[in-house]
């Protein structure tokens, strides 16, 4: 029997228990829209989110696919060139965000949801595939699986990931931090191409200017925290045959936004074109990337 919860006037699916619970929204991208933790919020979530267009809304945990944030084409956000030659329009940060994902599998603690190729797809990705996320509930937070499935007969690039926005009120952020393995720090240039990779630091203060829309290329293994006043987020990212994540991103909109994201990803922006976490997926083959998130 599947749970749901009345939010926001949205029908949303719920796992998990009173003390630490999802809610979802598979017809809006698979949005990951609130966790709870002993009554509190840990994700940000707009008390006016225009549920007409949820792929635009500044809260809880986007799915960002078959690729991340900027792309670009002779200086054109938003477009791609295949192998073939051919430029193809593909909005940032993918199309699952836009599109409605199936319940394919659901229990009280754990919900996958699926996006599979389809008219909608093939014009920005003429690539045949099952696209699924897995949510699990455990005692301290959840754990999630991305799980791209090749059903088609030629390789499939793609480079996936994550976009957690969490509650963090912005005069906090002097007081907060976030901790990381070995990484090195790039940003993306505005024709789509990065910049020298300079060596990153294990601990940086979230009011640091340095860290602003940079993607932190993890060098090493090892866990990743933010580090807020009223809580700590740890991440453990991989194990248990994962693909390697390759970078996390840090991000937050302006000054005073109530919210701070830490982003992992498996690819860097505009890899289609410059390589840096390309992935490819043989035809007939599957891979997944899991992440564990939970709350101290």
């Amino acid at each position: 029997m599947t749970t749901t919860q009345r939010f926001q006037n949205q029908e949303l699916i719920r796992i998990g228990d009173d003390d630490n619970y999802l809610l979802l929204a598979p017809g809006h991208g698979g949005r990951l829209v609130r966790w709870v933790r002993r009554g509190q919020d840990i994700l940000y979530w707009p008390d006016d989110a225009d549920w007409t267009n949820v792929a635009r809304v500044r809260g809880g945990n986007p799915l960002l696919f078959p690729f991340i944030a900027r792309h670009l084409v002779d200086g054109q956000i938003g477009k791609w060139r295949d192998r073939a030659g051919v430029v193809r329009d593909m909005p940032p940060h993918g199309f699952a965000r836009d599109l409605p994902f199936d319940v394919s599998e659901i229990s009280d603690a754990t919900v996958s949801l699926t996006l599979r190729s389809s008219p909608a797809t093939l014009p920005a990705y003429p690539f045949e595939f099952v696209f699924t996320a897995t949510y699990r509930a455990i005692s301290d937070g959840f754990e999630v699986a991305l799980q791209i499935r090749n059903t088609g007969d030629t390789p499939l690039p793609y480079y996936a990931g994550h976009h957690f926005y969490f509650a963090l009120p912005h005069d906090q952020r002097a007081q907060s931090r976030i901790t990381l393995p070995a990484t090195s720090r790039v940003r993306q240039l505005p024709d789509g191409g990065l910049t020298a990779a300079e060596p990153g630091e294990l601990a940086y203060s979230i009011s640091d200017p340095r860290l602003h829309d940079t993607f932190h290329v993890l060098n090493g293994t090892g866990p990743v925290a933010l580090e807020m006043p009223a809580r700590t987020i740890d991440f453990a990212l991989g194990g248990n045959g994962s693909a390697p994540w390759y970078a996390v991103t840090t991000w937050t909109e302006r000054e005073t936004s109530d919210f701070y994201c830490v982003e992992p990803w498996l690819g860097l922006p505009n890899a289609i074109h410059h390589g840096h976490g390309l992935r490819w997926v043989p035809a007939g083959a599957a891979e997944h990337a899991t992440c564990r998130v939970t709350v101290r």
